[in-house]
């Protein structure tokens, strides 16, 4: 299906029911009828808090915030499909074809800012799923909040892989010269072919790459991620992916292995028969090497890095050129200490 990373609608696991196919005819055919490619659509979310927290040991952050739900720029791995489940929706095509989006972010996040008990920590933005889809460039929600961290100089991390950030490119650049901002680009792949396929509506690799050099000529602290790194399909991109982030401007680099998780598990497998049918028992057989024999390890310290001697091979490759390209020190730290709580609206300010 053009632009989408899953044609299928698996049945959602929490559901009382399923679906499967019955033979439409006496001979024991199926009726196959041609659908039109799904439109995405908007779905308001009524969240009353925005601001989720973590205790993972695997993330630099102990909370986030997530204006959309769900993602149209339907990466096949994305590990966040599962969590549509949650919301009685299929993790395949409706999590980029159903896209719930919170206009009430930034007022929320305002207001738990402004708590008298809140203790300012690096917030993750684009955690979950990207800040930065298609949808920010008319609902503008992720730019509300940057505006809101930045009036009250609160540092937060950004991860996305979208061109579009580059329109709050003045907000990130007056952030940045406070230390107030880091961002991460993923560069999953070099090759147009395989993005094409890999994560269909997500900017192109050289794009990509365009949005670490200008954020880096405006002083943003930018950092790459490969990810997820997939073996036998863009393993062996790793050191020219480094190189290519490096030469444009790049400070920092991290990698992520694959990652399966529940119904994101068939899906791959589905899109691995589709696209790269001669690899895809190679590339499994790969990942449960480096799994203990299973396709996914939930396990904190496991699940991001995989063991064993292949998973230690991707590591020293990584660190090798990492080092050659001057990309194996972490970005400056982020300044904590500025932020200023803001003022939580209404008559009660005046006794503040």
């Amino acid at each position: 299906m053009k632009g989408r990373g899953s044609p299928d609608r698996p049945d959602n696991r929490y559901a009382a029911w399923s679906r499967s196919a019955v033979p439409a005819d006496e001979d024991g055919g199926w009726w196959l009828e041609e659908a039109p490619a799904p439109e995405t659509t908007l779905i308001v979310d009524a969240s009353r808090s925005v601001i989720a927290r973590n205790d993972s040991p695997d993330v630099p952050f102990d909370r986030s915030v997530n204006p959309y739900r769900g993602c149209e720029h339907g990466c096949i791995y994305c590990f966040a499909r599962p969590s549509h489940a949650y919301l009685g929706y299929s993790p395949g095509l409706d999590f980029e074809t159903r896209i719930l989006y919170k206009p009430e972010a930034a007022r929320l996040l305002r207001a738990e800012l402004a708590r008298p008990g809140y203790a300012c920590a690096p917030m993750g933005l684009g955690t979950n799923t990207d800040p930065w889809q298609p949808a920010e460039r008319r609902l503008g929600i992720t730019r509300e909040i940057l505006e809101v961290l930045a009036g009250c100089a609160h540092p937060v991390t950004i991860v996305t892989k979208s061109a579009l950030i580059l329109r709050d490119a003045d907000v990130l650049a007056a952030m940045a010269a406070r230390n107030l901002v880091h961002v991460t680009v993923t560069v999953t792949t070099l090759q147009g072919d395989l993005a094409r396929t890999l994560e269909p509506r997500a900017a192109a690799p050289q794009r990509r790459l365009r949005v670490i050099e200008t954020l880096a000529a405006r002083g943003v602290p930018v950092a790459v991620s490969l990810g997820p790194v997939i073996p036998a399909l863009n393993d062996h991109e790793m050191e020219s992916i480094l190189q290519a982030a490096a030469a444009a401007g790049a400070r920092s680099a991290i990698w992520l292995l694959l990652r399966l998780p529940l119904e994101v598990a068939p899906l791959f497998r589905a899109w691995l028969e589709r696209h790269a049918p001669g690899r895809a028992k190679h590339v499994m057989s790969l990942l449960r090497q480096m799994h203990a024999g299973r396709e996914n390890d939930p396990r904190f310290g496991h699940r991001m890095r995989g063991e064993g001697p292949l998973a230690g091979l991707l590591a020293k490759r990584f660190r090798l050129a990492s080092a050659r390209h001057g990309l194996d020190a972490p970005l400056p730290p982020l300044d904590c200490t500025a932020f200023r709580r803001p003022a939580a609206g209404g008559q009660m300010d005046l006794f503040a």
